[in-house]
C-alpha cells in the first residue's frame, strides 16, 4: 500500500478580474512584494471563468461593476462552475452598499472589499482566504489518498478469503462487505485432515488499516502451521490467540471470534466463542444457537478459554457472521438489533432460496443503501 505523503505546500494564486488596467497594476505591484504569491490579471470578464479553469487560484479578485457582464451573476457563474465551485472569492466595490453586499454573500461571494483598501489589509486577506483553501485541498488529497489505501487493504482481505467450497460432506458460500472505514473482520476454513474441518471468524475493534492488519495477522497463524497448538481444539486455539494478541502489545486493539471444528465423519462439532454474536445452526431439528462461552480475545491474560461440543444433523445449516449485520443503523435513529436479526432469520430469510443474500438485500434497505458502517461478513456451511 502506498503512503501519504506531505507534499510542498503550493504557492498563492491570486486571479483579479476587473475591466480597469489601473487597478489590476495597483494590485499587481502590491503582491508583488510577496515572493509566495503569484498574481494574475484579466481584464475582459468574459475570459474569467476560462482563465479561472487554466490557473486553478486559490483566492480569485472579482469586481462587481464591468462592461458587458453582471458582476453578480459572474459570481454565480463560478460558483456552478466545478473548478471554482468553493474556491475563495472576494468581491471589490467602489462602495459601501449593504444591499448589494448581501447579494454578493447570497451568490457565493466570500469577503467584500471596498477597492482599494490599504495593502497590508489586502496582503492579509489574500493570505486568509489562500490558506484555509489550500488546507481544505490538502485536507480533501490527504481523504482520498486514505480511501485508496482503505480500498487496496480491502481488497487484500478479500484476496486472503476462501474461495466457496462444494464437496459431498460439505458446502460453503458467503458474502464479505467492507464498510468505507474499513473494519477488522476475517474469516477462513479449512480441512485441517480428512476428517476435520474448521472455520472461524474474527472481529477486531475499531476501524482502518491498523484493525485489517491484526486481523490479516490472526488469520496467518490460523491458517498456517501452529505447532504450539492442535487446530483441532477450539478451546485451546482461542487460549492461544489470546496469549498471542494481548491489547497492551497490540496498540489497545483487542477482537472477538468463534472458532469451530467439525468432525466430519460423526458430523460432531466442537466450538469456541470469545464475546462474538451467537452462531446459528438450522436445520431439520430446528433452530439452535451456539452462545460465545468466553470474554473477549486479548483483554485479559493467562485464561482457559472453553469449548462446546454438539452434534449436528445431516441437512444442517452453520451460520457465523461479525456485528456489522446485527448492528444496522436505520434512518429512523434506531438501530436493527440482533434479537431483531435473529427473528429475522427464522421467520423469513431461512425460508429463502439464498437466507445470505436475503439478509443483505433486507439489510440494504433497512438503511437505505448498501454502504454499512462496519464490515459485514457472513459465512453459511452446509452439513451434507
Amino acid at each position: 500500500m502506498s503512503q501519504i505523503l506531505k507534499t510542498k505546500e503550493p504557492p498563492i494564486t491570486v486571479l483579479l478580474i476587473d475591466d480597469q488596467a489601473i487597478i489590476g497594476e495597483a494590485v499587481r505591484r502590491i503582491c508583488a512584494s510577496q515572493p509566495d504569491i503569484q498574481f494574475h490579471f484579466v481584464s475582459d470578464p468574459t475570459q474569467a471563468i476560462a482563465k479561472a479553469r487554466e490557473l486553478q487560484p486559490t483566492v480569485i479578485l472579482q469586481d462587481l461593476v464591468m462592461p458587458g457582464v453582471d458582476g453578480l451573476d459572474l459570481v454565480s457563474q463560478f460558483r456552478a462552475e466545478t473548478a471554482t465551485a468553493t474556491t475563495p472569492l472576494v468581491v471589490l466595490s467602489s462602495k459601501e452598499e449593504g444591499q448589494t453586499k448581501a447579494e454578493a454573500f447570497a451568490r457565493g461571494a466570500n469577503d467584500y472589499m471596498v477597492k482599494l483598501p490599504d495593502p497590508l489589509e489586502i496582503i492579509a486577506r489574500l493570505r486568509y482566504h489562500s490558506r484555509g483553501y489550500i488546507a481544505q485541498l490538502q485536507r480533501n488529497a490527504a481523504y482520498e489518498a486514505l480511501a485508496s489505501e482503505l480500498h487496496q487493504a480491502a481488497e487484500y482481505v478479500r484476496s486472503l478469503l476462501p474461495a466457496p467450497m462444494d464437496v459431498p460432506a460439505l458446502r460453503t458460500r458467503w458474502v464479505f462487505t467492507p464498510s468505507a472505514s474499513l473494519g477488522g473482520d476475517c474469516f477462513g476454513y479449512r480441512m485441517l485432515d480428512d476428517s476435520h474441518f474448521a472455520f472461524w471468524l474474527i472481529d477486531v475493534c475499531g476501524h482502518g488499516v491498523g484493525p485489517s492488519l491484526l486481523s490479516v495477522s490472526v488469520r496467518n497463524l490460523l491458517q498456517g502451521a501452529a505447532p504450539s497448538v492442535d487446530l483441532r481444539q477450539p478451546g485451546a486455539v482461542m487460549t492461544m490467540l489470546n496469549a498471542s494478541f494481548q491489547m497492551a502489545t497490540q496498540n489497545n486493539l483487542y477482537f472477538t471470534g468463534w472458532y469451530g471444528v467439525l468432525h466430519v465423519p460423526t458430523r460432531a462439532l466442537r466450538w469456541s466463542g470469545a464475546a462474538h454474536p451467537s452462531v446459528l445452526i438450522a436445520g431439520p431439528s430446528g433452530i439452535r444457537e451456539c452462545e460465545s462461552q468466553n470474554t473477549i480475545i486479548g483483554m485479559v491474560d493467562g485464561i482457559a478459554f472453553e469449548e462446546t461440543l454438539i452434534d449436528l444433523d445431516h441437512g444442517d445449516r452453520i451460520y457465523i457472521y461479525s456485528d456489522g449485520v446485527v448492528e444496522i443503523a436505520i434512518p429512523d435513529g434506531t438501530v436493527w438489533s440482533h434479537s431483531q436479526f435473529m427473528d429475522f432469520m427464522r421467520t423469513d430469510a431461512l425460508n429463502a432460496p439464498s437466507p445470505i443474500d436475503r439478509v443483505m438485500q433486507y439489510t440494504e434497505q433497512l438503511q437505505g443503501g448498501a454502504a454499512y458502517q462496519d464490515d459485514v461478513s457472513m459465512v453459511e456451511i452446509e452439513v451434507r
